[in-house]
């Protein structure tokens, strides 16, 4: 290849024309956060948002389907800008696409799901930041909130013009459990339908990967592992085999260390052949590498051998050094 056309495609252009940088996941997904964060907070003044709310949920859905491993890698490196309330449902909203269309929803259905996670708890918007930043427990009041917040999320939707009777029911049942004990209705397994117990999960997994002002994330191996065998909320087998095949016990984004004692960050998932991608940024002794080098598990001695904190690996990086223009701010 000629030394002009290396420079043309260094400047994004071929034969001499421009070529369209790919789009962003991460910047479409903060896009998306921050139109959904406003359309949240002014929803009880809203009597039409039903085609609002439906058009950032497609936004959603379209940014995860551009690369589904950098929207997971999102969640994990925290790269949502914005209030917790609103990221935790963003973030949600990006593990429900990806393991309904693993169970192969259709694309009408996928849309309301997302909805329904990006709205499942306006009903506690205004207190949801002030609630996890509590140090001590809630009182019976704030608890009362709390479990009300289905109910109150339902009927603000409803009174904003929304009425899709799949969005509504996730969004009434993300909370309940098999056993009676959930809220707000205290249901049972025959009554709550399988896309809530989607959102359910979804709603759950993120939680706990999530840091909090009271407490630090849970590796994403522990979470999925007591979600996997969480016996308070038994999950439907079909759903936690696509939560483990989509997701995965270290998904994308996640930091971790190769038994040759080598440190990075999992680029990519199991194509279904077990083997994940590694981009390692020090070596086994914990210094840093001149350069990157590209691992995959099943090369010799680089299995992974534990998922690390930030603390732990202690090195930074941006998504866009990682993943390239589709990763970029």
């Amino acid at each position: 290849m000629s030394q002009y056309m290396n420079s043309l495609q260094d400047l994004g252009m071929e034969g001499g024309t421009r070529l369209e940088a790919p789009p962003s996941v991460l910047h479409e997904l903060n896009l998306a956060n921050k139109r959904l964060e406003k359309l949240l907070g002014d929803l009880r003044n809203e009597r039409n948002a039903d085609a609002d709310l439906r058009r950032i949920a497609r936004d959603v859905v379209r940014a995860v389907e551009l690369n589904p491993d950098i929207a997971l890698a999102c969640l994990f490196l925290n790269q949502i800008a914005g209030t917790y309330a609103v990221r935790h449902c963003i973030e949600t909203a990006i593990v429900v696409i990806m393991v309904a269309r693993g169970l192969g929803r259709a694309p009408d259905e996928v849309v309301s799901l997302t909805a329904a996670a990006l709205t499942m708890n306006v009903g506690m918007l205004r207190h949801h930041d002030s609630f996890q930043s509590k140090p001590g427990s809630l009182n019976s009041e704030e608890m009362a909130i709390v479990r009300r917040h289905p109910e109150d999320s339902a009927e603000m939707l409803k009174y904003a013009g929304v009425d899709d009777e799949e969005w509504i029911s996730c969004v009434l049942m993300h909370h309940e459990n098999d056993d009676g004990t959930g809220y707000p209705a205290g249901m049972t397994r025959e009554q709550i339908t399988h896309n809530a117990r989607l959102l359910s999960l979804a709603d759950r997994y993120c939680a706990r990967v999530s840091a909090r002002n009271y407490r630090c994330s849970m590796l994403p191996d522990e979470a999925l592992e007591k979600l996997l065998h969480d016996p308070a909320h038994p999950a439907d087998p079909a759903l936690l085999e696509q939560f483990h095949l989509q997701v995965g016990k270290f998904p994308p984004g996640v930091l971790v260390q190769l038994s040759n004692g080598e440190m990075g960050v999992v680029t990519s998932r199991d194509a279904g052949d077990g083997v994940l991608e590694v981009h390692c940024m020090r070596d086994g002794a914990g210094k840093a590498l001149p350069s990157a080098i590209q691992r995959r598990t099943d090369q010799p001695e680089c299995a992974i051998k534990q998922a690390l904190t930030e603390d732990q690996a202690d090195f930074r990086f941006s998504m866009k050094q990682i993943w390239g223009a589709q990763a970029a701010l």
